[in-house]
């Protein structure tokens, strides 16, 4: 068949390939396809068309008017193809002269062809186009920018396919049976090892949802948000030598280090660092740990409380008053202007650096004790002073017993300092005979961070509870101006507790919270369009119960002193209350968790409280250290708690009375909700 350029034919014969200008193209009123093509195609025709040309004619017929011919033609087939000319074109790569491959047909029915390009046709399978992606990469050294400009794709979505095709031949195989879904071999894409895909396969049952294969397809590797891994930095660990897995198809954030051995390596030599400069301070020696070594041993010596000097004191003054003028008016740093947030800030690491003037080891301490440096939860440093060898013990603590009253704690400092006349020995002893002296900002925080995981936990269990406590929060935010009135953070927002107090990640208390995550996590549908109808499937008792398990995760009870919401704390009370909170049953006062950390007034009244007054007279005398040892091991099973940690007792009238109707309604509630979820 012979192709000739023409414009016009006034005698047109069917079945004729002729050229004709772009400019003298129309859609065809009787295309059958009604919804215009879509930019993302049309952009993808372009692409192919600037690099491979037409590949496939337009189907067209004469326009005529009056049985006369126009001189233009209608599009029958290969109208999306017509568009992306124009669209060249437009992009001034062609002119709108430019003569276009078409095939004359006059002799069939121009919707029923339309009609036919557009149905019958058999789409490539998704695996084949990942596999001829793979091999124009490999064969033809195309990048990933060069495909997607070959093919009208962005080059993410070619690096998509190029991994899919890089998947193990196998698995592809089971894809084009439809063995596996899309999403699922997406998840075996995470690597590149087709040992490792097909060994995963293998060992799949009946459960396979991506999650699973992701989770198995890394489980040898250690995910960017590990500790170590935040602490090392992926930079340093590619630096030497490891390779980071990334996740194309889900956010990785930050991808999988693959090496686990070279992280800990890494981890390790970097804490070793951060002991040589702890060690400058003129500690014996250091030691670098990724995990507290619990077995240690060791005797434990706290700093002693120093006066402040007279002009740190003034100082001190001047600044907190300061602090307090450019913190009025506002409930959070996220309301300040930012100037006013950076001097607030500036003005803290100043009271900070005078506020950590008044402790100080004992330079015999110093001289003959020393630190852990240990990795935190969250891939910060964490350092612990003030632990002494069982053969330095005397060197460090050379003071004889006290055989008076007196006890005395001042660290030695080479010359005898006699007090002064009428001046009572015992009065000249450490800030911990200050019996007024109310416990610290830190630790009322690092407590109330306890209580507030403990009310998580709570909740979670008790879902009639957390209904009424989730209706209490948006009711005040909706009808009433307090905002702060809940102490559920419905927007929602989950506050970590690990930056307020150390460790609490890595308590039982954090692991059943975990699993109870965990536990609703694996249920739940990959995308996020599926919710809905996942919890209208879920019977009345498992809905409620998921509804508690969110209410819990938003519960924030915390004290902070720079973040007052009395409003908030009294609800959290009250909810401590109603959900009969006993934080006893995870929570034991310790040296490291309380009474090494307050003065020596609060724990004779701990042990007055917990034990006996007689126990309490026993402990007065002994120093700080051994007091607080002793006062450990004697509040040991007693269920003792700090007033932070307590739960009040309910009030004798918690609500008005309900009657009639709605009093009906509330019981029928009352009867119907599940207070737990079944077994399965």
């Amino acid at each position: 068949m012979n192709a000739v350029t023409q414009t016009v034919a006034a005698e047109p014969v069917s079945g004729v390939e002729i050229f004709v200008p772009l400019a003298k193209l129309k859609k065809s009123p009787r295309n059958a396809r009604k919804v215009p093509h879509g930019e993302v195609a049309i952009e993808a025709l372009a692409a192919s068309i600037q690099h491979k040309g037409l590949i496939q004619n337009l189907v067209i017929e004469p326009e005529t008017k009056d049985d006369k011919p126009t001189g233009y033609y209608l599009v029958t087939a290969g109208e999306g193809r017509r568009l992306a000319m124009l669209l060249r074109a437009k992009r001034k790569q062609i002119k709108k002269s430019e003569p276009v491959r078409c095939r004359l047909d006059t002799a069939n029915d121009p919707s029923e062809i339309s009609l036919d390009e557009n149905v019958t046709r058999t789409p490539m399978h998704p695996a084949d186009q990942f596999e001829r992606f793979r091999e124009l990469a490999d064969g033809k050294g195309y990048g990933a920018e060069e495909i997607g400009a070959r093919f009208g794709v962005s080059a993410g979505v070619v690096k998509q396919r190029l991994r899919l095709g890089a998947v193990s031949p196998k698995l592809l195989q089971v894809y084009r049976e439809d063995g596996l879904t899309l999403d699922q071999l997406m998840a075996f894409a995470i690597t590149e090892d087709h040992d490792r895909q097909e060994q995963v396969f293998a060992n799949l049952h009946h459960n396979r949802e991506p999650w699973i294969i992701r989770r198995d397809m890394t489980a040898a590797n250690v995910p960017a948000t590990d500790r170590r891994a935040v602490f090392v930095g992926a930079d340093a660990y590619v630096e030497a030598g490891g390779n980071i897995i990334r996740d194309l198809f889900s956010e990785d954030r930050g991808g999988f280090f693959e090496d686990a051995g070279l992280l800990d390596l890494l981890a390790a030599e970097k804490l070793r660092e951060v002991a040589e400069q702890v060690q400058a301070e003129g500690w014996k020696w250091t030691e670098a740990y990724i995990d507290y070594p619990h077995a240690h041993g060791m005797r434990r010596f706290y700093p002693q409380p120093i006066a402040l000097s007279d002009e740190d004191e003034a100082r001190l003054e001047s600044l907190s008053t300061e602090h307090d003028e450019l913190a009025e008016g506002y409930s959070s740093y996220d309301e300040m202007p930012e100037d006013v947030a950076e001097k607030l800030e500036a003005v803290s690491d100043k009271i900070d650096a005078i506020s950590a003037k008044r402790s100080a080891f004992a330079p015999t301490v110093i001289a003959n004790g020393g630190a852990f440096v240990i990795l935190n939860h969250d891939g910060t440093v964490r350092i612990e002073r003030g632990f002494v060898r069982a053969e330095d013990e005397a060197l460090a603590d050379p003071q004889p017993e006290p055989e008076a009253d007196g006890d005395p704690t001042e660290p030695p400092s080479g010359e005898d300092e006699q007090p002064e006349d009428g001046e009572d020995e015992q009065e000249i002893d450490e800030e911990d005979e200050e019996p007024g002296k109310p416990i610290s900002d830190s630790l009322t925080r690092d407590l109330s961070a306890y209580r507030t995981l403990a009310l998580r936990v709570a909740l979670a269990e008790q879902p009639a509870t957390a209904l009424i406590a989730l209706t209490h929060t948006l009711t005040a935010q909706l009808f009433y101006s307090y905002a702060e009135a809940g102490c559920l953070e419905v927007r929602p927002t989950v506050t970590p507790l690990g930056s307020h107090a150390d460790g609490i990640e890595d308590t039982p208390l954090a692991a059943r919270a975990s699993e109870q995550h965990e536990a609703w996590a694996e249920r739940m549908p990959r995308d996020v369009a599926d919710l809905w109808g996942f919890i209208v499937g879920l019977d009345d008792g498992k809905r409620l119960a998921l509804l508690a398990h969110c209410a819990a995760r938003t519960v924030n009870a915390l004290r902070l002193p720079w973040d007052r919401k009395p409003r908030s704390l009294q609800t959290a009370d009250r909810l401590a209350s109603a959900l009969a909170l006993d934080v006893a049953k995870d929570w034991t006062p310790t040296v490291d968790s309380y009474l090494g950390r307050v003065t020596k007034a609060h724990i004779v009244e701990a042990v007055s409280e917990g034990v006996s007054e007689d126990a309490a007279r026993r402990i007065a005398d002994m120093k700080k250290p051994d007091m607080a040892q002793a006062a450990e091991q004697l509040l040991a099973g007693t269920g003792w708690l700090p007033t932070a940690l307590r739960t009040p007792q309910p009030e004798a009238e918690q609500s008005a009375p309900v009657e009639g109707a709605e009093a009906e309604s509330v019981a029928e509630v009352n009867e119907e909700a599940p207070y737990a979820v079944a077994a399965e």
